[in-house]
C-alpha cells in the first residue's frame, strides 16, 4: 500500500506539473501529450494550426512552381495577413502564455532589424525578401525558432462552472477507492481491537490516511505517503522527526521557561512590595511557621558533616604543604634577625637552623590540628559554638530589622531581581535552548552504565578509628 500511494503521489505531481510544464513535454514527450492533453481539457487552437498550415502549404508550393510564381505570393499575402491577426488578437492569452507570443516577436523583430513586429512579418513573408536572402535560410529560421513556439499554443475548454476542465479524477477515483476501503478495514480491525472505541476514534488514530481521499489540495497526500513509506521500512523519517520535535520543543520550552522563571521572580517582587521580608525577620524563629518531614535540622547536620570532612579528611591531607608553609615562615623570620645574621659567621649553624625550623613547623601544626580536633570533640565547645552561631543570627536579625537597612535591602532585593530578568531571561535565545536539546539528546543517545549504589562512607574520629 506504502508503493501504490506513492505511484498515486507521483501522478499527482506530474497533474501538476502539466500545465506549467507542457512546453517541455511537447518536445520530450509529445506522445505523453498526445494521450494526456483530453484530460485537461486542451485541444488545438484554430489559429495557430492555421497559421502552420499555411506555412506548410507555402513549403510544398515553392518546391512546386518556385518562389517567384503567383501561387506563392498569394500564400505570402495569407500569411502576412494571419501575422497581423496574430499580433492583434494574441490567441496565447487565453491560457497565460502571451510570454511565448512576445518571444516570438522578439525574435523576428532581430531577424529583420526593425522596431514594429507587424513590419518585421510582413517584410519576413514577401517574395522580395526571400528572394535576396537564401530560401532555405529563412525558412530553417522559421522551423527552427518560431515554429516550436506557436505549436506550444492551444486551446482549453472551459466547463459550466467557469473553471478549465480538470478530468484527473477519472485516473484518482481508483486509487480513492483503494484507500477508501482499506482506511475503513484498518479502522475495523482498530475498533475491534479496543472495544471502548468509536469509529470516530478509530478513523480518527489513522489521521494521515485522510489525506488520501481528499478530492482537493491532494499534494498533501505527501504527509501519508511518507508516514507509510516509513513504517514500511522504505525511508528512514527518524532524523526527520528528531529535528522536528526538537524544533517545537525548543519553542515551547524558550518560552515556557521565560514565563515560570520571571513568573517565580514577579511574585518574590511582590512579596517583598508586601513587607513580607519585614515580617519574616520580625517573626521570632520559635513562632516562625515551619514543616519539618524528618526531625532532623538539615542545616545543622551539614554544617557538622562539612565540619567533620575538613578535620578528619582534608586537614590530614594538607599538612605536608602546612608544615612547608610554617618552616617558610620560621626560615624568613629567623633571616631578618641581626643576631641570627651573625650566628651564620659559625660552622654548622645552617644546619641546626634547617633542622629546628622542621622540628617546630611540624610541632606547631601537629598542635594546631590536635587543637581543632580537641575543640570539634569537646561537648562545651561544640555547645559555646552553637551560641555564638544563634547570638550572631539573633543580632544580625535584629540589625536587618533597622528601617534604614530593612528598606535598602528591599531595594537592592528588587533591583537584582529585575537584573535577573533583563540579562539572563529575557535575553535567553532560542539557539541555546536548541543547545540544551542537543545536549539532552546525547545523553539520552550514551550506553547507560549500571552502577551499583553504596551507602555513603561514615567519617571517625581518629579515636574511633583506633577502636
Amino acid at each position: 500500500m506504502a508503493l501504490v500511494a506513492s505511484a498515486n503521489l507521483l501522478l499527482i505531481l506530474f497533474d501538476l506539473s502539466y500545465v506549467p510544464w507542457r512546453n517541455l513535454y511537447v518536445q520530450k514527450l509529445p506522445q505523453v501529450t498526445h494521450i494526456y492533453d483530453r484530460f485537461k481539457g486542451i485541444e488545438p487552437h484554430r489559429e495557430t494550426v492555421q497559421y502552420l498550415k499555411t506555412v506548410d502549404a507555402l513549403i510544398a508550393q515553392v518546391s512546386q512552381t518556385g518562389l517567384q510564381s503567383s501561387q506563392v505570393e498569394t500564400r505570402l499575402a495569407e500569411l502576412r495577413y494571419l501575422s497581423n491577426e496574430m499580433v492583434d488578437s494574441n490567441p496565447f492569452a487565453g491560457v497565460g502564455k502571451s510570454g511565448t507570443l512576445e518571444k516570438i516577436k522578439n525574435r523576428m523583430r532581430d531577424r529583420i532589424n526593425v522596431e514594429s513586429s507587424k513590419k518585421a512579418f510582413s517584410i519576413f513573408w514577401s517574395q522580395a525578401y526571400l528572394s535576396k536572402r537564401d530560401w532555405t535560410q529563412e525558412i530553417g529560421f522559421f522551423n527552427k525558432a518560431i515554429r516550436p513556439l506557436i505549436a506550444t499554443n492551444y486551446y482549453r475548454r472551459i466547463g459550466e462552472d467557469g473553471e478549465f476542465i480538470d478530468d484527473f479524477w477519472l485516473i484518482d477515483l481508483p486509487f480513492v477507492l483503494i484507500f477508501a476501503v482499506e482506511l475503513l478495514a484498518r479502522s475495523y480491525y482498530i475498533k475491534r481491537s479496543h472495544p471502548g472505541f468509536s469509529w470516530f476514534n478509530a478513523i480518527l488514530w489513522r489521521w494521515y490516511d485522510l489525506f488520501l481521499l481528499l478530492p482537493f489540495l491532494r499534494w498533501l497526500r505527501i504527509i501519508s505517503v511518507l508516514i507509510r513509506l516509513d513504517q514500511a521500512k522504505l525511508l528512514n523519517l527518524q532524523p526527520l522527526r528528531q529535528q522536528i520535535h526538537q524544533g517545537i520543543i525548543a519553542n515551547f520550552a524558550e518560552e515556557i521557561t521565560e514565563i515560570v522563571v520571571v513568573r517565580v521572580i514577579n511574585q518574590i517582587q511582590g512579596a517583598i512590595h508586601r513587607g513580607e521580608l519585614k515580617r519574616w525577620l520580625q517573626q521570632n524563629e520559635s513562632l516562625r511557621p515551619y514543616i519539618d518531614i524528618n526531625n532532623i535540622n538539615e542545616i545543622e547536620a551539614i554544617g557538622t558533616i562539612f565540619v567533620q570532612t575538613i578535620i578528619y579528611q582534608v586537614l590530614p591531607k594538607i599538612q605536608p604543604e602546612t608544615i612547608a608553609i610554617l618552616r617558610h615562615t620560621i626560615d624568613s623570620a629567623l633571616k631578618q634577625s641581626p643576631m641570627y645574621r651573625d650566628l651564620q659567621n659559625f660552622p654548622g649553624v645552617g644546619q641546626i637552623q634547617i633542622q629546628l625550623s622542621e622540628q617546630f613547623a611540624t610541632l606547631i601544626a601537629t598542635n594546631l590540628y590536635s587543637a581543632v580536633v580537641s575543640a570539634a570533640e569537646d561537648p562545651v565547645g561544640a555547645k559555646l559554638s552553637g551560641q555564638l552561631v544563634k547570638r550572631f543570627t539573633e543580632a544580625l536579625g535584629t540589625e536587618l530589622q533597622n528601617k534604614h537597612v530593612l528598606s535598602e535591602l528591599q531595594n537592592l532585593v528588587l533591583d537584582f531581581l529585575e537584573e535577573i530578568k533583563l540579562n539572563y531571561v529575557q535575553q535567553m535565545s532560542e539557539e541555546e535552548m536548541m543547545q540544551i536539546l542537543q545536549q539532552t539528546r546525547q545523553l539520552r543517545t550514551k550506553p547507560s552504565v549500571q552502577q551499583v549504589s553504596s551507602p555513603p562512607p561514615v567519617m571517625l574520629s581518629p579515636k574511633e578509628k583506633g577502636s
